[in-house]
């Protein structure tokens, strides 16, 4: 059983606190929700928040023009551990909320509140806030994915990437058409300038490896339809799936791969082919031209406009505007890594995490889903491994398997200590132990299942070789039985 503990700071500007308060500040008060994952299987987030009012510090930050200088201001006077969360609460009148908006969400671990009713009021508002900057029953559910019965899942929970120690990322350009088209990409000035600055937030998620390639005459494998209205040709929704497979035994990325490998496909379409839009469900175009796959990655088109005079020399000369296919494919690294922004209230402001990709408290939700996953797939290893000795009888267990296993056990008791206490850095940490340990005990070459033999099979192969040789051994033997009787049968002759 998990529980997953939140710490919390409610913090009052002046003018801001609720008439109906239990006590005077500063109290403290625990919230405790329970996530159902199936019949057996249940997660509890219990949110332990401190009420107080502000500081001087902190009421000077409050004075700031906009939202954003607060969130700035504010930022070296609150608690910054991962997996907690500050709630400052300003009074209704202020103007730091633009009109309309209650709720302002910083690019850090704090959020401001406009206050507004009494004290129910503002603790739903809260738990708003906390759903969307820690985690939701549907983040927590798609985590745990394989645990959930099928009907019971969203559209999108198994969209996201599984856990993993690292993942692989390929950034693919393929030109099917060189003769008419020469591409120039500086794929690595924008995997420094857009990619890195988010792959060095995640660091503390997972290891990343970013590698590229050029293919050429690579073809999408689906033919698309040419449209005489707009002049153009189109791929619908429904030929999206069969784009794929074509591609991807070009790009060779995923064979020799030890961790999930992600595939960003830039494709310039071939001059007879071209302009290629993408249509959606509706047969409308889709305004970024590009679609992703979950768990796979994404791949965009990127067309290239016409000469003016038709007597062009060939190949033409492409540019690549990195700029607009990094924003579409880091959006769609987004997706995949369950960091969509689709759910929030319409009443709330997000800060826009600039260059970084995403906010610290966007890192925490990534880390909350991984930690409770790496628990249940250390459970789920461990079990297996155990069902297998169960099986095997004679399995021999090696001391360094056997630590590895003890080790594995540990560390995801530790896991769960951690997440109780409200420390998420370190449980994630133990969590990816406990899954390192666990997956070396299990896949340990000395624990190969054909290296041990059932008892029927061992009969089977020895019966063969010995029944011949046990024939005239058992005939000699009933011989001498016979001959021993015979004997103590017959009267001792008397002189």
């Amino acid at each position: 059983q998990v529980q997953l503990v939140v710490p919390m700071a409610v913090v009052f500007a002046p003018g801001s606190v609720p008439g109906d308060l239990p006590r005077p500040l500063p109290f403290r008060d625990v919230q405790e929700m329970e996530i159902s994952v199936n019949l057996r299987t249940s997660v509890t987030s219990r949110y332990e928040m401190r009420y107080r009012s502000t500081t001087a510090h902190e009421e000077a930050a409050l004075a700031a023009a906009t939202a954003r200088e607060a969130d700035a201001a504010l930022y070296p006077l609150q608690d910054t551990t991962l997996g907690s969360l500050t709630m400052y609460v300003v009074p209704e009148t202020s103007s730091l909320l633009p009109q309309g908006i209650n709720v302002y969400v910083g690019k850090h671990r704090s959020a401001l509140v406009r206050a507004g009713g009494g004290l129910a009021a503002l603790q739903a508002r809260l738990r708003e806030v906390t759903q969307v900057m820690s985690f939701t029953a549907s983040s927590i559910a798609a985590a745990l994915s394989d645990r959930v019965p099928n009907g019971q899942l969203g559209p999108d929970a198994r969209r996201n990437l599984k856990s993993s120690l690292g993942y692989e990322i390929t950034f693919s350009l393929l030109n099917p058409d060189p003769k008419s088209h020469a591409v120039d990409w500086d794929i690595e000035g924008a995997v420094n300038r857009f990619v890195k600055p988010v792959l060095d937030k995640l660091s503390l998620v997972a290891n990343f490896s970013v590698d590229s390639q050029i293919l050429y005459y690579a073809v999408l494998g689906v033919t698309p339809r040419y449209d005489k209205e707009s002049s153009s040709f189109l791929l619908s929704a429904h030929s999206l799936p069969h784009v794929i497979n074509p591609v991807e035994a070009r790009l060779g990325s995923s064979a020799a791969s030890l961790y999930p490998v992600l595939n960003f496909l830039l494709y310039v379409p071939e001059r007879s082919h071209s302009p290629l839009y993408i249509q959606d469900k509706d047969g409308a175009p889709v305004s970024t031209n590009a679609f992703h796959s979950p768990r796979w990655g994404g791949i965009m088109v990127y067309n290239v406009e016409a000469p003016a005079s038709p007597q062009a020399s060939l190949p033409l000369h492409v540019d690549v505007d990195m700029a607009r296919v990094m924003e579409v494919f880091l959006a769609q690294l987004r997706l995949l890594f369950g960091l969509s922004r689709e759910e929030v209230p319409p009443t709330f402001l997000l800060e826009n995490p600039g260059n970084e990709g995403l906010a610290d408290w966007e890192l925490d939700h990534l880390l909350w889903a991984h930690t409770v996953e790496n628990i249940a797939t250390v459970s789920t290893t461990l079990t297996s491994l155990a069902q297998l000795l169960d099986k095997i009888g004679n399995i021999v267990i090696k001391d360094d398997v056997a630590s590895e296993v003890y080790r594995a056990v540990a560390s995801v008791q530790s896991a769960v200590t951690e997440l109780s206490l409200g420390h998420l850095l370190a449980a994630f940490q133990a969590s990816k132990e406990a899954v390192t340990c666990s997956e070396r005990a299990f896949f340990d070459p000395s624990l190969l299942h054909l290296l041990y033999f059932p008892d029927d099979q061992k009969f089977a192969i020895y019966i063969p070789l010995f029944l011949p040789m046990a024939v005239p051994i058992l005939l000699s033997l009933a011989k001498i039985v016979r001959e021993t009787r015979l004997r103590k049968k017959e009267p001792t002759k008397m002189d």
